[in-house]
Parts: structure tokens; sequence; C-alpha cells
């Protein structure tokens, strides 16, 4: 590439400009961790949870009913044409009309089917998807969601940054989000309070619709004497 000519047909070497050490550090920090964007006007909402497709409940409650709807077609049409009925058939039809209400094998038949039909009702009445978080929307018609797992690794990295911090464990939850720290040297309330801060601005930057309440533990490192 030709580097630009002067007016009278001269090169000219632009002049290089060079950043502090603090100062690209600093700017560095704020376009990793910058703030979230404003939302757009009318892209407000966004704080319901997403749904789950639920596949695999649902493909294995077709599967059950196809295969009990198919045995008792076959069974049917096998009366139809003058056969005997299956024996689990008439063992069942006997046990029912023999067996009184109270029967403990009747209660634990009823108590089973009402825990499903009850689990089924809770499947379909709740969004799923505990692991993702939705964020605030910035256009109306998009939606965007973080996995907890991926929020708790950008937290723990940022506990890291503090001077004084040995390790980090973090985790998300809905709404809150625990972050235990050890300290191998600083004061812990000073360690404390630095962490504070700087997970604080990283949940806000984050960019969540609902950001969970920080918790913070900070405790001394432990050395084994030899």
């Amino acid at each position: 590439m030709s580097e630009p000519q002067g007016s009278e047909g001269t090169t000219q070497r632009l002049p290089v400009l060079e950043k502090a050490p603090d100062q690209r550090d600093q700017s560095a920090s704020a376009a990793a961790y910058g703030p979230p964007p404003v939302p757009e006007d009318g892209a407000g909402g966004g704080k319901r949870r997403f749904w789950s497709a639920r596949r695999v409940p649902a493909g294995i409650v077709a599967l059950l009913l196809l295969l009990v709807a198919g045995i008792f077609l076959y069974d049917v049409a096998a009366v139809r044409a003058d056969r005997p009925a299956m024996h689990w058939r008439r063992e069942l039809a006997r046990q029912l009309a023999e067996r009184p209400l109270d029967d403990t094998w009747v209660l634990v038949g009823a108590g089973v089917a009402a825990a499903l039909g009850l689990w089924l009702i809770v499947l379909a009445a709740t969004p799923g998807l505990r692991g993702v978080l939705p964020m605030s929307r910035t256009h109306p018609d998009v939606r965007a969601g973080l996995h907890r797992d991926a929020a708790a690794m950008v937290l723990r990295d940022r506990a890291m940054e503090v001077a004084g911090v040995q390790s980090a464990r973090v985790r998300v939850r809905r709404k809150k989000a625990d972050v235990r720290a050890v300290s191998h040297f600083r004061e812990l309330d000073d360690v404390r309070a630095d962490l504070d801060v700087t997970l604080t601005e990283a949940i806000t930057a984050l960019g969540l619709a609902r950001p969970p309440a920080l918790s913070v533990h900070v405790a001394r490192t432990t050395r084994k004497k030899g």
C-alpha cells in the first residue's frame, strides 16, 4: 500500500500515537466490560424467561400413548374378530372389579397417576430453561439470553483481576450471584470492597433484564505446614 503523499509529491509518515500502559489497560477494560447498549424506543420487555421445547418429555409421552393405544386397538380388533381378549386385560378388569378402593395397590396406582399428571401440568405451565438468563432487549424483534455458566465465568474472570484474590468460585442463579473468593494478601475488608465494586460493574455490563443480587464472601487462604 502506498503511503500518503504530501502536497509537493513527497512521502510523509503519519505520526504514531502511543498510549501509556495504564491508558491502554483502561481502554481495553472499557471495551471488554463496557456498559450494555441502550435499548431502542419500543424495545422494552424481555424479562420473561425463554420457553423450553421439552422435546424429550413430549417424545416419551407420545411414545407411551402410542404403545398403549396400539395395544388396546389390537385387543379390541381381536375381540371383534371373535378371538379371546388378552390375558392381561381380562386380569386387569377382574382386579378392578374385585379390589376395593382402599386397597394398597389401588392407592399406589392412583398416587402414581396423580403424580405423573401433576408433573405434566407443571411442565406445560412453566417456561423451563432455568439455565438461560434473559437479557435486556436492544431491538424489539431480537431476544437474547445468557447461560448462567457463561455469566459465572465472566464474573470469575473479573474477580481474579482484583488484587489479593488467589482463587474464586462463582455460582449464578436466577436471582442471586454467589461469589466465594480466597485472598492470600491484603486485608479481607479491602478485598471484599473491591470485589463488590468490580462485580457490580460486571453484572451491570452483562446486560441482563433482571440482574441477580450480589453476595460476596472472602476468606483467608490456609497454608499447610510441612
